[in-house]
């Protein structure tokens, strides 16, 4: 802990803390299922976003859980990027945050102010969400880690799920990519300072009024974009059964993401990204640098949406009127010997 009150920064923090998509699923696989409850609409089998439990009819419970150690060193900025990070999935399932628990590592010989701000701003983040804080849990650990679990509602009957798309689908991603390359080129010190802030701002920024939005149109899926990377959970949107193709020039990117990816600053999670989902991809004159970006893990990205192709376009200048810099990146096609294809 620096004096000024700043977290030292962790070398993988964020998303890119996660374990990989592939270690996941051999873990995941070998779990006892038990009889499945005819009220768990989505469980971890179907490697969506979120638990859904139906109450009713008209209700069911959103549940969801994310933590991390932090990727910049202002405690009070990490708090609300964990938190952002951790609401995001409520809302990538079509539903409206209403409870969070604080989970929260820390250690005992820490300067507990730096605790105190940390959860300011994930505070700050669930009351911008329209959602109550209403306790949680604290171990001593030997770093900081700090994130929510989050109940929210959703009609079953109007719940997006990730791999529902349909051929036809045009699909828009409603926030820019890179996050990952940036903080790791200013974990060494070379990133602009303004493309820094452009990477926090991202990360703060909730997806509830993306989904809001999102809501009055016809979304046939929906998945948020994190730690996988782009590539990565447009292979879980695809589920085995579609393909895509992507137009690399319509992918928003931040400033700075692609330089930071010509100097070689890449994540480990990014790397294992690429391993896990580069051999379901053919890139058509893709340079290098995009292709990093688009495997780059994203901390609080933002939605991905497969929606009626004939909404698209007013569905993209709604989110484009509100402020974000959401675009059309491509369409689903019926399944073809490549699933995903990514021109340029």
């Amino acid at each position: 802990m620096s004096k000024e009150g700043k977290i030292v920064f962790c070398t993988g923090g964020g998303c890119t803390a996660k374990l990989g998509a592939g270690v996941l699923s051999r873990i995941l696989e070998k779990l006892p299922r038990g009889a499945r409850d005819p009220s768990l609409l989505v469980g971890y089998d179907s490697r969506d976003d979120a638990a859904v439990y139906r109450i009713t009819d008209d209700i069911a419970l959103v549940q969801t859980v994310d933590f991390f150690p932090p990727m910049v060193d202002d405690p009070y900025t990490f708090g609300q990027i964990a938190a952002a990070n951790a609401l995001s999935d409520v809302y990538a399932m079509g539903g409206e945050v209403k409870t969070a628990l604080n989970l929260v590592c820390f250690p005992e010989s820490m300067d507990l102010n730096i605790l105190g701000e940390i959860l300011r701003g994930g505070a700050k983040k669930v009351a911008e969400a329209g959602g109550s804080l209403a306790g949680g849990h604290s171990i001593a650990d030997t770093g900081v880690k700090y994130g929510l679990s989050v109940t929210g509602l959703v009609d079953p009957k109007k719940m997006y799920t990730n791999d529902s798309g349909k051929p036809g689908d045009k699909l828009i991603l409603t926030k820019a990519l890179g996050v990952g390359l940036i903080c790791t080129a200013n974990r060494v010190g070379e990133a602009a300072p303004e493309d820094m802030a452009g990477a926090i701002a991202s990360m703060t920024t909730l997806n509830k009024n993306a989904a809001e939005i999102s809501r009055k149109y016809t979304v046939h899926a929906a998945t948020d974009v994190t730690g996988f990377s782009f590539l990565g959970h447009l292979h879980e949107m695809m589920g085995g059964k579609l393909s895509c193709i992507i137009d690399a020039r319509m992918v928003p990117v931040l400033p700075g993401a692609e330089k930071a990816a010509d100097d070689f600053l890449y994540t480990a999670a990014g790397q294992r990204n690429r391993n896990h989902t580069g051999p379901y991809v053919t890139f058509e004159n893709v340079p290098f640098a995009m292709e990093e970006v688009l495997f780059d893990p994203q901390t609080s990205g933002g939605l991905l949406l497969a929606v009626l192709p004939e909404e698209a376009s007013a569905l993209e200048a709604e989110l484009q009127a509100a402020g974000l810099p959401a675009k059309i990146v491509g369409e689903i096609i019926p399944k073809t010997e490549q699933e995903i294809t990514v021109k340029y």
